[in-house]
């Protein structure tokens, strides 16, 4: 079907020897509109042409664009995958990782930076044999208070020591003397400084799993716009306003709520606060709110008020890379990196 208003047209000419054996002819002309809906295509042809020549060449364009989308969504897909788990092993909240040497061999640690305030933090580190035990010195973060030792308890295959629940958002900082074949080792290590726990209260899972779920295909369908825009402009004002959606509802709605439920507070970036967290999904989401809205009034200025075509020209191509770049560049910043 053909748009009675079609927004651009192209004409392009097919010489007669790429299509030589197609049939009789005196001229080919390839003509595309750019309509509402999407760019259709025609043939106006002279003389007597091979129709299923015609339908041949429009099916072939049809599974080619397929096959790159498909490309594309993997390819924005792995690379959403691959932002999930460096957000994960990435920021203070992350277990602090060693290995310290004991009878020859490399024994690897994890010290707590996260824990929920209906529960003691449990500092541990493995009881292998050469591991007689040690003392944990922790005070409040970041205050002068007088250290408090907490010495370390045998609890099966580890050496435990609990560290006091705190308020929400409540910090202490603290390290460890380990007892490692009679000499003493500092955990974590002197030029690492010290361990950094913070507290937060529990998020219900009917919230918090939305919100992870929102952001990330949110980041995908941002990725894919962006992978779009550099190889395959189609549909880009539609995932302009998909990832919008999404970034709005996770991280503009959802991640206040959960944020709410684990620190007692909604919002603490700009204008309210420098949380730096907030502050990365606020950037993110003016950056495809601009790029949706500016691309939709181009489209209705292309179009006549109609609406936008499937295949998108240089500024809309340059503002989705761009949102896309920042969306990029946000989630290279490691997650609560203020803790």
């Amino acid at each position: 079907m053909y748009c009675s208003r079609p927004s651009r047209t192209a004409l392009i000419p097919i010489s007669q020897s790429k299509i030589a054996s197609c049939g009789r002819y005196e001229d080919w002309t390839l003509v595309v509109y750019g309509c509402p809906g999407g760019y259709s295509a025609r043939f106006a042809i002279t003389g007597r042409p091979n129709r299923g020549m015609i339908a041949a060449v429009m099916m072939n364009s049809r599974s080619s664009g397929r096959t790159i989308s498909i490309v594309l969504w993997i390819v924005a897909f792995l690379l959403m995958l691959g932002a999930g788990v460096y957000q994960r092993l990435t920021g203070p909240t992350h277990p602090m990782r060693g290995s310290i040497e004991v009878a020859g061999e490399s024994v690897t640690y994890r010290l707590v930076r996260a824990e929920w305030t209906d529960a003691e933090a449990r500092v541990r580190v493995p009881a292998v044999p050469g591991v007689e035990g040690g003392t944990v010195f922790w005070r409040r973060y970041p205050t002068d208070d007088a250290w408090t030792e907490v010495p370390m308890v045998r609890d099966g295959d580890e050496w435990v020591a609990l560290l006091p629940i705190q308020p929400a958002a409540g910090k202490l900082e603290y390290n460890l003397d380990l007892t490692v074949e009679g000499r003493q080792l500092r955990l974590p290590e002197k030029e690492l400084g010290q361990a950094i726990l913070r507290y937060r209260d529990p998020v219900p899972l009917g919230v918090l799993i939305p919100h992870i779920f929102f952001m990330f295909f949110a980041v995908l369908i941002a990725w894919r716009a962006g992978l779009g825009a550099l190889v395959h402009p189609y549909r880009l004002r539609r995932l302009s306003w998909w990832a919008l959606g999404l970034f709005t509802v996770g991280g503009m709605f959802l991640g206040p709520v959960v944020q709410n439920y684990a620190f007692g507070e909604y919002w603490t970036g700009v204008p309210f606060g420098w949380d730096l967290t907030d502050n990365k999904t606020l950037v993110m989401w003016l950056a495809w709110l601009v790029a949706a809205l500016v691309i939709e009034r181009i489209a209705r200025r292309d179009a006549g008020g109609a609406g936008v075509s499937d295949r998108s020209g240089g500024g809309v191509r340059a503002l989705v890379l761009l949102a896309s770049v920042v969306t990029m560049f946000v989630y290279l910043i490691p997650h609560s990196i203020q803790g």
